[in-house]
């Protein structure tokens, strides 16, 4: 479903991708791990259209997304489910879903009917729906990031980061989300720094360091891997995630 080949991006002078190949099939979760400043927020963005690569490409079911705009780019079926959520905090719930149909936004009563949905589906975000988003607690923050990033009607998520400064029983519920998600068939790439909890629910997976992967393989050889025990997972390691 989505194809990138040999990517190479630049921030000024600094080379933050240096030829990067990667793949995600229809239905799978793939992660991609890596620490900070490894390129993972990069290639998002090369994926997105928020930057454009200087060598490479990125195909998303055979057509070439490198030279599109970010908003042609959700109009194929991608959406992202931004680090930090980025949630407009002084608009209320209701309203940062409506942002989120933006490419929808002639179809009132199908985006009446999506939001709806969505509100059934998480109770607490429909308690809160005239509530300025701002005062949600982190873990109704990332849901309403998903949510609005549902309301494109992607076949396809990017969820980076999502665990992010998230309580361990937080990011369990995130983590359900997000198998659920799959379940329903929505292909996923998730980017996370919380390598244990995404390799569990992960089909396969990417260990990107300065701008290269340097591993991959399924979930569970990953997490298994030494060098990746060493460096992403520490010590000792109960699951912190049962997948």
């Amino acid at each position: 479903m989505l194809t990138i080949k040999s990517l190479h991006a630049y921030y000024g002078n600094i080379h933050a991708l240096k030829g990067v190949s990667l793949h995600v099939r229809s239905g799978e979760i793939v992660t991609l791990i890596g620490a900070n400043g490894a390129g993972k927020t990069t290639l998002v963005h090369s994926i997105c259209g928020l930057m454009k690569p200087a060598k490479g490409s990125v195909l998303f079911e055979e057509s070439d997304l490198t030279r599109l705009t970010p908003e042609a780019i959700v109009r194929r079926g991608i959406s992202l489910v931004p680090e930090g959520r980025q949630i407009f905090a002084t608009l209320s719930v209701e309203a940062n879903l409506e942002m989120g149909a933006f490419i929808h936004r002639k179809d009132r009563q199908g985006l009446r009917r999506d939001m709806e949905a969505l509100l059934e589906r998480f109770p607490v975000l429909r308690q809160r729906r005239r509530q300025l988003a701002g005062t949600l607690s982190g873990g109704e923050q990332q849901m309403l990031a998903i949510c609005r990033a549902l309301m494109a009607r992607p076949r396809f998520l990017l969820l980076d980061e999502p665990s992010m400064g998230l309580a361990p029983l937080i990011v369990r519920e995130i983590f359900d989300i997000i198998l659920e998600l799959r379940r329903e068939g929505r292909t996923i790439l998730l980017i996370e720094q919380n390598a244990r909890a995404a390799l569990q629910i992960a089909d396969r997976g990417y260990v990107l360091e300065t701008g290269k992967i340097v591993l991959q393989g399924e979930g569970r050889d990953l997490l298994a891997h030494r060098e990746v025990q060493r460096a992403y997972l520490g010590k000792g390691g109960k699951p912190i995630w049962d997948a």
